[in-house]
């Protein structure tokens, strides 16, 4: 099997594929490299080999990259920035500035449907970006996600206090919130949803009326009724990834 991560700011995202088919067996969070290596051990495969992506330092990188081969014997290939990766330009002026985690999934966007795409990965920040119909990459957005816009008005607000047991529960609608959990939780999701109109009708300034959604990261459920024709892709990331480092 091969080992797949997306290794973020906060959390290790990774996946267990099949060499040939790319189908996932087992995966799952991680808040360390320590928590990863126990929860690999806990699989009753064996991992031939490891490729992932990472926003991290160079340092946390390569210290999470040692502990794997140490543990597993086995070697690590990390993604890297490009210029292009199959068939996609990427458009940041300097290439190598761009986010490796964006690049990979409008990359893998770009490759499920071989169209103008725009790409919307709603997790801890909001990014978006367009994909011309020939591959080029036009650019994006990056703006603060649902939990950085709530960690922030908690953090900076002295009444703003509430756990997440009732922030879960003032999301059973979006009327006018009636309390504080509701104001703030309501009114974060509606400015999600008002970033997500603003991108769409961006992207048909962009790209046309005809352009495929992909919709990627954990609070992609929250403005997934917006968009009822958007390919919902979680593991969007890993598909690019596995273009970007193909092994085996």
């Amino acid at each position: 099997m091969i080992l797949e991560l997306d290794c973020g700011n906060s959390f290790i995202k990774w996946r267990l594929v099949s060499g040939a088919a790319s189908k996932a067996c087992c995966g799952g969070v991680v808040g360390s490299g320590e928590e990863l290596v126990l929860a690999l051990r806990e699989q009753p495969v064996t991992v031939l080999g490891c490729r992932l992506v990472s926003v991290r330092t160079d340092e946390e990188t390569s210290c999470l990259v040692d502990a794997l081969e140490r543990a597993f014997a086995i070697k690590c290939v990390c993604a890297r920035p490009a210029a292009e990766l199959a068939g996609v330009r990427n458009g940041y002026e300097q290439y190598e500035r761009l986010g490796l985690d964006r690049w990979l999934a409008l990359v893998g966007a770009y490759h499920q449907v071989h169209r103008a795409c725009l790409v919307l990965d709603l997790g801890t920040a909001v990014t978006s970006d367009f994909v011309d119909a020939d591959g080029g990459h036009l650019g994006g957005f990056i703006c603060p996600g649902v939990p950085l816009m709530r960690n922030q008005l908690r953090t900076h607000t002295r009444r703003i206090r509430y756990d997440d047991v009732v922030a879960e529960l003032a999301m059973k609608s979006l009327s006018p919130g009636r309390s504080t959990a509701e104001a703030v939780e309501r009114g974060c999701s509606l400015m999600l949803q008002g970033f997500v109109h603003t991108q769409l009708d961006l992207a048909r300034e962009c790209l046309g009326e005809s352009f495929e959604v992909f919709l990627t990261g954990g609070d992609a459920s929250l403005v997934a009724d917006i968009i009822p024709s958007a390919r919902v892709m979680p593991d969007l990331v890993f598909i690019g990834l596995a273009m970007a480092c193909p092994l085996g």
